[in-house]
């Protein structure tokens, strides 16, 4: 019997030895007197027990199989093993058709000493900052270098971006290392789903700080001389640039990396995945699913997004740019490489004129003359270029250049000669020691 039992059978014991009336017995056990006339009823017929509730020591009729019960220990312990509570009771929905609530897997697991990976913190008091009012207005931009893929693959770093107002994830891809390439085609992916931002809100990476002073004739016409690549490709996009001065204050990508370091890990090692280019074709597939779960309604239903308009070329914008003066052979140098403009109509040439170089995402080059593109082909070596390479030979049956062919000496050359004569010499003095 509980506490609470012991003191009724009391104070019922009181009033049926007439110390005590109904009433008074009521009020000191703060219950009606009708319920007390139910209480004094079943006590009078079974004792102190009819005062304990009938479905004590009962299982719930809703409770789990123990069937049930030992599958999902089972689950968690094995393929699932080290999924938070929350993602593991989606995923037994999901994939093993069992339906239970969060709760109920928190209750089994923790009576079989299974505990969340992740550790609850204690709540502390901090103010919050609004989102903003609709969809599109702020960006939050990020890299997260990670063991993506455990122990199966390389070290990946992880781009993305979220939206501050829907916590909406409209992009992201794995990258070997959180470089300026990377930034360029996550913006791309964004501005062809999503349209333009009105701002980002990133840290300060070397991909969108300055870079300092440019080498002359490297700056685009029309930007600062020390912008990134990046820091350029925003401007001419119209999307504003705002950093965060420490990591707490851009907390909303933050925590997505939190979550995504819990989550996505789990289901790359869950679909096998061991490369970079497995883990970036899944990704997609996984947004969808993380964005229907996840993403809250916007306080202003009218999006932020602007269109990209009709005269700007993303192909032309988010690309690494530079500018390069044209030599008199209609050559241009770019990262070591000399490329060929080649001629166009009955003109005079490119010669001494500076052009725009464009390096793509996906690896080609191509050169611009204010609106005109120009094809950029290897150019042929030069002669400091030929003289260092081996000579070619017109075929296999003529004879290779003595210095590359290995030479043995003949039996009679003097270096073997008198290898032979020390030879003999060392015999004689040991024969010589062992006859004294």
């Amino acid at each position: 019997m509980s506490v609470t039992e012991q003191r009724r059978a009391w104070v019922l014991t009181r009033v049926l030895r007439g110390t005590l009336t109904m009433a008074e017995a009521a009020e000191e056990l703060g219950l009606s007197e009708r319920h007390l006339w139910r209480l004094r009823a079943a006590f009078e017929h079974e004792g102190p027990a009819g005062l304990v509730h009938g479905n004590r020591g009962r299982s719930s009729a809703r409770r789990l199989p123990a069937e049930a019960r030992a599958r999902v220990v089972e689950l968690r312990q094995g393929r699932y093993a080290g999924l938070n509570d929350s993602h593991f009771t989606e995923l037994l929905a999901e994939r093993e058709g069992i339906l239970v609530s969060r709760e109920t897997v928190r209750t089994i697991l923790r009576a079989e000493g299974i505990t969340s990976p992740r550790r609850r913190r204690p709540p502390r008091h901090r103010s919050r900052r609004p989102r903003m009012a609709a969809e599109g207005t702020l960006l939050q931009l990020d890299g997260s270098q990670h063991a993506w893929l455990g122990e199966r693959g390389p070290r990946l770093s992880l781009l993305g971006a979220i939206d501050d107002a829907t916590g909406m994830v409209p992009a992201a891809l794995f990258r070997e290392q959180e470089d300026a390439a990377g930034y360029l085609e996550l913006l791309h992916a964004i501005v062809i789903s999503k349209g333009l931002p009105a701002a980002i809100y990133r840290d300060g990476h070397g991909v969108f700080a300055p870079t300092g002073r440019h080498r002359d004739g490297d700056a685009v016409p029309g930007t600062a001389a020390t912008l990134s690549q990046v820091g350029r490709a925003l401007i001419e996009l119209g999307i504003g640039s705002i950093t965060a001065r420490s990591p707490q204050a851009k907390g909303r990508i933050e925590r997505l990396w939190g979550t995504f370091q819990d989550r996505l890990v789990a289901e790359l090692r869950l679909a096998g995945i061991v490369d970079l280019a497995g883990a970036n074709a899944f990704l997609p597939g996984f947004l969808v699913r993380f964005n229907a779960r996840f993403v809250v309604p916007a306080g202003d239903p009218e999006p932020a997004w602007r269109a990209l308009p009709a005269e700007l070329d993303p192909g032309r914008v988010l690309v690494f740019k530079y500018r390069r003066k044209v030599a008199r052979d209609h050559t241009i140098r770019l990262d070591g490489r000399v490329l060929q403009l080649p001629r166009w109509g009955r003109g005079a040439g490119y010669a001494g004129k500076r052009v725009e170089v464009h390096i793509r995402l996906d690896g080609s080059i191509v050169a611009f003359d204010g609106e005109r593109e120009l094809a950029a082909l290897p150019a042929p070596a030069d002669p400091v270029q030929l003289r260092a390479q081996p000579a070619l030979r017109a075929g296999p049956s003529l004879i290779p250049a003595p210095a590359t062919m290995p030479w043995i000496p003949s039996v009679d050359h003097p270096w073997k000669r008198m290898t032979s004569e020390r030879r003999r010499k060392a015999a004689t003095d040991r024969i010589t020691r062992q006859m004294t």
